[in-house]
């Protein structure tokens, strides 16, 4: 319940920072928000985009505070040196800039990447993963994290998100004015109606686009897979795969972060629809597939 109080009270806050941003810069080009839909939907792309474009300005400071993960300025242990070797080896290979490596204390067994571009990134792994897996296995782990950061999948989602904020801003306040003018019988649409209605259809429409953006993270993981089979080789890539599988432990990153884990989601029915990734057995027969 803290969590989403906490989730709640932060995306209220971004968006009151945007829509004043927004109004300001509306002011300015002497665009009426209220007057036309082209002023409304400008409106709407700015928090949409500008929400997701913070999100990922961040990523890279978020994902260390909320994990604890330590980069590896000068590697302490054969291990962690490795560790690096490996990561710049692949970085080069797949033609991106070297990654900041670091570890976070957690026993599961998982990794991540994030960063704002595909030379400012970050990879980070597990003490669990990186003690309990082989080095083939980890080394297929880092290889999936690397061909995110080269297949720009963090800015890509990020695009994505941005057009599907801006879209439920946009119909929420359509469907607000409609219901505040024919229920409340405001004159101006802009009335307490409008803005109750607006919540309500921010939430609703929210978990509806929620179910777009899902789509495409799954559609990422699958290439991601073939990447690392690329870059390390497709049978440690199934063999990772296969080793997560026999930990059959859900994520246990925060749930901000948990589109950016290896570690793939556990569901049926309708839960599949809300997945950031395919089930594990998915992925291993879609390389195998592939071969």
């Amino acid at each position: 319940m803290k969590r989403i109080v906490l989730f709640l009270l932060t995306n209220l806050a971004v968006m009151l920072v945007l829509s004043v941003t927004a109004n300001i810069i509306a002011n300015a080009l002497g665009i009426d928000m209220r007057g036309s839909m082209g002023g409304l939907l400008f409106f709407c792309a700015i928090m949409g985009f500008g929400g997701a474009f913070i999100s990922l300005a961040m990523s890279k400071w978020s994902a260390k505070r909320m994990t604890g993960a330590v980069v590896i300025d000068s590697p302490s242990s054969s291990r962690e040196l490795w560790l690096v070797d490996t990561v710049r080896r692949q970085a080069e290979r797949a033609g991106i800039g070297m990654p900041e490596v670091a570890i976070y204390d957690s026993p599961e067994i998982n990794a991540f990447a994030t960063g704002m571009s595909r030379n400012s990134s970050l990879v980070a792994v597990s003490t669990g993963l990186l003690y309990q897996m082989s080095e083939d296995e980890v080394e297929a782990v880092l290889a999936h994290e690397v061909s995110h950061i080269a297949n720009g999948d963090m800015v890509t989602l990020t695009l994505i998100q941005g057009v599907v904020n801006t879209f439920v801003f946009f119909f929420a306040r359509i469907i607000g004015q409609f219901i505040d003018r024919v229920v409340f019988k405001s004159e101006s649409g802009q009335g307490m109606g409008y803005y109750i209605t607006v919540f309500v259809a921010e939430m609703v429409l929210g978990i509806l686009a929620s179910i777009i953006v899902m789509w495409f993270s799954r559609q990422r993981e699958f290439r991601a897979d073939a990447g690392a089979a690329s870059l390390a080789s497709r049978n440690k890539m199934i063999a990772a795969l296969q080793a997560l599988q026999r930990a059959h432990e859900p994520s246990q990153l925060p749930t901000q972060m948990a589109a950016m884990g290896i570690s793939g989601g556990v569901g049926g029915g309708l839960k599949q629809l809300f997945l950031s990734h395919p089930p594990l057995e998915q992925r291993i027969e879609a390389l195998r597939r592939a071969a």
